[in-house]
C-alpha cells in the first residue's frame, strides 16, 4: 500500500503531465449540474433530561458524495495539502477570517458605503491576508462598479478569497433589490413556502447562483434552513420556508442543488434552527426553551437535508440552548453546538462559518480576541466579520505560536478551506505554482 507522500507524490504528476485531459475535463464539468438525493431526519429516542445525550443510532440513510465543478474530490485534497505545506502560520490564519470592507479600511466608519477598493484595504489585505471578504447593499451600486471592485479585490489577495453576499431572495437580496444591477427578484420564502413548490426553489436558486456568479461571487450565505414556529420572530421574519418541517427541508435541498448547479457555494443557516427564538441576536442575547429532542424532530430537519444535497457552508447562530448545553453562551461558541452535534451527530464535514460577530449578542458579552479564539477552539473554520480584525487575528496567531492551539488542528481547518476552493476552481494549480515561484 502507497504511503500519503507517494499517493500525493503520483497525484502530483498526474496533474503535472495531464494538463490538457485536466483542462478538457474541467470544461466538461462546467456544464454538469448536480443531482443529489436525501432527505431525513434524525432519531430522537427517550430522553431522562433536556441536556444534550447522543442518540442511541443514526439510521439517516448515507448518500454519495456530491458532484463537484472545479476538482475531483481526491484532486482537491491533495491540491490543498501541497498548498497548506507552503503557507506560513501568518497565512494559515488569515484564512479563517471573512471580512467586510469597513474593517479593511475604518478610515471613514463603521458602514461607510465603500464602493472601490482603497490603498488601505490593499495594505490591509497584506497585513491580514484574510480568506474572504462579504459585500452589502452599501457596496453594490452597479454591474461595472461591483465587478471592478471583486477583480481588485482578488488581485490583492493572498490567494483567491471567497466573495460571499447574502443574497436569500425576498427582502434579503442585497443585488436583487437593486433595479441597476438588473437581475431577476423573487417573492420571499415564506411566500414561496406557501405557494410553490421545489422546482420553483430549485430554479430561483439557480437563477441566483448564475446572476450573481457572472459578478464574480462565490459564496451566497443562503438558504434559510429555520423552521419557523412563532410568529413573533421578527429576526427570521419571511425569510424561513415555513413551519413545517419537512416541506422546509425539501425546499432547502432544492436551493443548495440549485446554486451548487451554478458553482456557488451555499450556506445553511442558522444553525442549530432559531425559528422559535423571539429576540433578535443584533440587539442582545438570546435564549430559545428547545430540548435536544425537540431540536432533532423539528429544526435540525432542514440542515440534515441540506448536508446530504451537497451544502459548503454551516452558518452558526448566536443563539443560546440552555436547556441543551447547560449554559447561556452563543451556540457560535459552543463546543456542543458545532463538534459535538454537528459534526459528530449530524456528520457534517463542510465548513462551519459563524454568524457575525460584531452584532451586540457576541460584542457585549466577549471582546474580539475571546470571541474569535472560543469559537474556532469550539470548533468554528470561518469568523465573520469580528469586531476588531487585527485584534482578533493577533489573538488566534499568538495562540498558535504558544502551542496552546495546535498546528493540526490550524491546519484541519486550513485543509477545509483550501480543498473547497480547489472544489470550486476559486483556487487552480497555477496559484500552487505561483505559491512556489513566490517563496
Amino acid at each position: 500500500m502507497r504511503t500519503q507522500h507517494e499517493r500525493k507524490d503520483a497525484w502530483h504528476r498526474k496533474m503535472k503531465y495531464g494538463k490538457k485531459l485536466c483542462a478538457a475535463g474541467l470544461c466538461l464539468n462546467l456544464f454538469l449540474i448536480t443531482t443529489l438525493t436525501g432527505c431525513a431526519g434524525l432519531p430522537g429516542g427517550k430522553r431522562q433530561k433536556d441536556v444534550y445525550v447522543p442518540p442511541e443510532s443514526t439510521d439517516a440513510p448515507i448518500t454519495e458524495e456530491p458532484e463537484v465543478v472545479g476538482m475531483s474530490d481526491e484532486d482537491a485534497t491533495y491540491a490543498s495539502l501541497e498548498y497548506l505545506d507552503l503557507m506560513t502560520d501568518e497565512e494559515k490564519v488569515g484564512q479563517l477570517f471573512t471580512v467586510n470592507l469597513e474593517q479593511l479600511d475604518d478610515t471613514k466608519g463603521e458602514y461607510f458605503e465603500h464602493k472601490k477598493i482603497t490603498k488601505t484595504m490593499k495594505e490591509t489585505l497584506e497585513k491580514y491576508p484574510v480568506g474572504g471578504v462579504i459585500l452589502f447593499s452599501r457596496n453594490i451600486w452597479n454591474r461595472k462598479q461591483t465587478k471592478k471592485l471583486i477583480r481588485k479585490l482578488q488581485k490583492n489577495a493572498a490567494l483567491p478569497m471567497f466573495i460571499s453576499v447574502d443574497e436569500e431572495g425576498g427582502d434579503v437580496a442585497r443585488i436583487g433589490n437593486n433595479p441597476k444591477m438588473k437581475t431577476d427578484t423573487f417573492p420571499t420564502m415564506e411566500e414561496i413556502g406557501k405557494t410553490e413548490d421545489a422546482d420553483y426553489v430549485y430554479y430561483m436558486a439557480s437563477t441566483i447562483g448564475r446572476q450573481i456568479g457572472e459578478l464574480g461571487f462565490n459564496v451566497d450565505f443562503a438558504p434559510v434552513a429555520d423552521v419557523k414556529t412563532t410568529e413573533m420572530n421578527s429576526e427570521i421574519g419571511t425569510r424561513s420556508f415555513g413551519d413545517d418541517p419537512k416541506k422546509v427541508a425539501e425546499f432547502v435541498s432544492a436551493y443548495v442543488k440549485g446554486l451548487e448547479s451554478q458553482n456557488i457555494c451555499s450556506t445553511l443557516k442558522h444553525f442549530p434552527g432559531q425559528g422559535s427564538s423571539s429576540g433578535d441576536t443584533h440587539q442582545g442575547s438570546v435564549d430559545i426553551d428547545s430540548s435536544i429532542s425537540k431540536l432533532r424532530k423539528i429544526d435540525f430537519v432542514p440542515f440534515v437535508s441540506g448536508i446530504e444535497a451537497g451544502a459548503d457552508f454551516v452558518m452558526i447562530s448566536h443563539i443560546s440552548v440552555s436547556r441543551v448545553t447547560e449554559t447561556s453562551e452563543p451556540a457560535s461558541v459552543s463546543k456542543l453546538i458545532m463538534t459535538t452535534i454537528l459534526r459528530e451527530e449530524l456528520d457534517y464535514s463542510g465548513l462551519i462559518v459563524t454568524d457575525a460577530f460584531d452584532m451586540a449578542c457576541i460584542t457585549d458579552k466577549y471582546s474580539a480576541a475571546e470571541a474569535a479564539v472560543k469559537s474556532f477552539n469550539a470548533g468554528a473554520d470561518i469568523i465573520l466579520m469580528p469586531q476588531d480584525l487585527p485584534e482578533a487575528y493577533d489573538a488566534i496567531l499568538s495562540k498558535v505560536k504558544s502551542g496552546k492551539i495546535t498546528e493540526k488542528r490550524l491546519n484541519d481547518t486550513v485543509q477545509r478551506i483550501l480543498k473547497l476552493k480547489f472544489q470550486k476552481g476559486i483556487m487552480t494549480l497555477e496559484d500552487t505554482e505561483q505559491k512556489k515561484m513566490g517563496d
